[in-house]
């Protein structure tokens, strides 16, 4: 594999060493017959000398253009005064001039084509040629190959400047994406915090009611610590993803201001939200203009506080996606509870979107970024994409623990 790695490292002397060689192999079947009716001899072995010389430099026009085209054009030059017919080399001194002036700065290009039209001036003239006729094409054919590099020149640095902006255009995405995720975790982490919060407070709470009832009531007492160690357990979960979940994220810094979620409201500690609220959210979005069915399938069931957090920030970044993207199309909400997993889906029908409305703010485009993190922190899954007869989906898949009754 070593050497088709070379190959291709070096494409660009293998075509120019195959430019080189069909040059010579041209000039040299084209120079043993003459122009008919001129005055021109025919090659014989010094002319395939120089026909060699002229064009077999072309092989490494890209690494030294400028003395490429002084052996070309001197070549071509002897060639001419020795009596054989200008024409046959004339291609060779003619690339080293496009190369020229693809390769190097517009000053030496313009010598060189100076160069190209007087040695054209002087073949027109051993011709014997009208002046006219051998002016016209001493000006035109080295202009065309001198304007053809440049063109070639600034179609290069265009090219490489629109490489270079792509890459920066990628390097910003990249770190665009890294800060949305960085945000993300955060007010993710922000959220556990209050969820093991409340953890720890019930427990303080039945910890006291223990110790208090421990000899009068021992069977309350004893309920108690049952509620205690399931909580704790729960807490626990809640803090080991969240730990989790910081040692991934960027390690700078404090919670800047903004990063609270957008219905969190002022107070810092409000209970944050679950699937018991999906309705109310739902009556809010049919309140914006976009008809929501929200059903339920299977037997609803206790879930641990984040993750049921998580379900619900899924399902309100799906549906303001339909309010911002996919009015006035109708949407479905179906929340799933499997006996190990809970499942929630967001459909809409895609209908023609329409203007948004003015108090609508435009998406920030990191809401699907949003929602593979949490969906990450519990182990789960969403499933983002257009569906196959019209509109958009996304899929929850959440892993649950089976709660027993009382719990």
């Amino acid at each position: 594999m070593r050497w088709i790695k070379r190959l291709i490292e070096r494409r660009d002397l293998w075509l120019d060493t195959a430019i080189a060689a069909a040059f010579t192999v041209v000039a040299v079947l084209l120079g043993g017959e003459p122009e008919p009716g001129a005055d021109w001899q025919a090659q014989d072995g010094l002319g395939i000398a120089l026909t060699c010389l002229v064009n077999a430099p072309l092989a490494l026009r890209r690494r030294a253009p400028l003395t490429v085209f002084a052996v070309s054009g001197s070549a071509w030059a002897l060639f001419i005064t020795l009596g054989y017919w200008p024409v046959v080399n004339s291609m060779g001194p003619f690339f080293a001039l496009y190369t020229v002036a693809s390769l190097r700065p517009l000053r030496p290009a313009v010598v060189c084509t100076v160069l190209v039209g007087a040695v054209w001036m002087y073949a027109g003239w051993r011709a014997g040629q009208a002046t006219p006729a051998v002016l016209a094409q001493a000006a035109v054919f080295p202009a065309v190959g001198c304007r053809a590099g440049v063109a070639a020149q600034v179609s290069a640095r265009r090219a490489d400047r629109l490489a270079e902006l792509a890459e920066q255009l990628r390097r910003e995405q990249r770190d665009r994406m890294r800060h949305a995720v960085a945000e993300e975790q955060r007010r993710i982490a922000r959220e556990l915090h209050d969820v093991v919060a409340h953890h720890m407070s019930v427990i303080n709470v039945q910890g006291g009611l223990a110790s208090y009832v421990f000899d009068s009531e021992p069977e309350t007492a004893r309920a108690a610590l049952r509620t205690i160690n399931e909580t704790s357990q729960e807490g626990l979960g809640e803090l080991r993803r969240m730990l989790t979940l910081l040692r991934t994220g960027p390690e700078d810094g404090t919670d800047p201001e903004g990063l609270r979620p957008a219905d969190a409201g002022a107070t810092p500690y409000a209970p944050m939200p679950g699937l018991s609220r999906l309705g109310e959210m739902v009556e809010r979005v049919r309140a914006a203009g976009v008809p929501v069915d929200l059903r339920t399938e299977g037997t609803p069931r206790s879930l641990a506080p984040g993750v049921e957090l998580c379900a619900y920030r899924v399902v309100q970044e799906a549906l303001t996606n339909v309010i911002k993207h996919a009015r006035p199309a109708d949407a479905v909400v179906v929340v799933a509870y499997g006996p190990r997993e809970l499942t929630v889906t967001v459909t809409d029908d895609g209908r023609r979107e329409r203007p948004l409305p003015a108090n609508v703010p435009p998406s920030s485009g990191h809401g699907l970024i949003g929602m593979r993190e949490r969906a990450r922190l519990y182990g789960g899954t969403v499933d983002v994409g257009p569906r196959a007869d019209g509109g958009f989906r996304v899929c929850l898949t959440l892993p649950t623990a089976v709660r027993t009754a009382g719990k």
